[in-house]
């Protein structure tokens, strides 16, 4: 099964959460995010990964109805990765953020693991999706053939880490990375897998900013983004979340599309003089699902 055929997630805000503070995750649920990142990598100290993997597979293995996505960051490395993966998958968990991904090969691993492990733990098979997390140069450049990978729902960057690798040093508005970030939209909507997820912003107070970026990103055609603290949910949500113009605009479009159908044309015009054809229709009809799915 390859991404094209995943639901689509109706996820714009990913809270990341760490895995070893138990008072933590029951809190978290209710803190508005459409989505959760138990994190067992970077949040969690080398001597703290067996501990914080227990913790976290009670915590899964007692939700029977969750209202956020439910997602672990596993850690990338041997044999901790297969030791993470045995411990969460469950009924509640909707995928697994791989981080350090740099190749297919890497996705394959672990829907491999994942195709062996579905079955014992009661999962219905190929429920369990995969976020591969691209932190180097290598990643980025095999996001093309990474988006194709099976279970693969949506690609994010992880950009603190790229840009140590390259070097760079990103300006406030990190204008720097747009190329990359632009790139891997595109490598996205070729594999036909969802919109990729936003970066982190780590200045939590400085909310404007965050509104800002986060406008910028859907309008370069991301589907939403990941925070680190509670107060960055109802900004990424709102950026994420198309306002009640653009959905009034879009289902305008559609229906004079549709009307200019039902007459022989293929195209139609709008009352600005504008023309309405299949690649505006696209758009319009997305804005529609974005707004569907909040």
């Amino acid at each position: 099964m390859t991404g094209s055929n995943l639901e689509p997630p109706p996820a714009r805000s990913f809270l990341y959460v760490p895995g070893d503070q138990a008072d933590m995750l029951g809190g978290a649920i209710h803190r508005g995010a459409d989505a959760l990142i138990i994190d067992l990598e970077d949040a969690v100290a080398p001597e703290s990964k067996a501990s914080a993997r227990s913790i976290v597979a009670r915590w899964l293995t007692g939700l029977e109805d969750p209202a956020p996505q439910l997602w672990v960051r596993i850690n990338s490395r041997s044999p901790l990765r297969e030791s993470d993966l045995e411990a969460v998958v469950c009924p509640a968990l909707r995928g697994v953020y791989v981080p350090k991904t740099a190749s297919r090969q890497e996705m394959e691993m672990v829907a491999d693991a994942l195709d062996d492990l579905e079955p014992d733990a009661g999962v219905e098979g190929g429920q369990i999706q995969i976020g591969p997390l691209l932190e180097s140069a290598a990643g980025i450049l095999a996001a093309p053939d990474i988006a194709t990978g099976r279970r693969v729902s949506h690609l994010s960057i992880g950009e603190e880490d790229l840009a140590a690798e390259l070097g760079m040093q990103p300006s406030e508005d990190r204008r720097e990375l747009v190329p990359i970030r632009t790139g891997v939209v595109v490598a996205s909507a070729a594999a036909g897998i969802n919109a990729p997820i936003g970066p982190v912003n780590t200045n939590f107070r400085d909310l404007q900013a965050l509104r800002e970026s986060s406008e910028a990103l859907r309008r370069m055609g991301y589907g939403g983004r990941t925070a680190i603290h509670p107060s960055q949910i109802p900004v990424i949500n709102d950026a994420f979340t198309p306002s009640a113009a653009e959905v009034a605009a879009a289902r305008a479009v559609v229906e004079q599309f549709e009307a200019a159908q039902r007459h022989g044309s293929g195209v139609a015009v709008d009352e600005d003089g504008a023309l309405i054809d299949l690649a505006v229709v696209k758009r319009a009809r997305r804005t529609l699902a974005g707004a569907r799915s909040t």
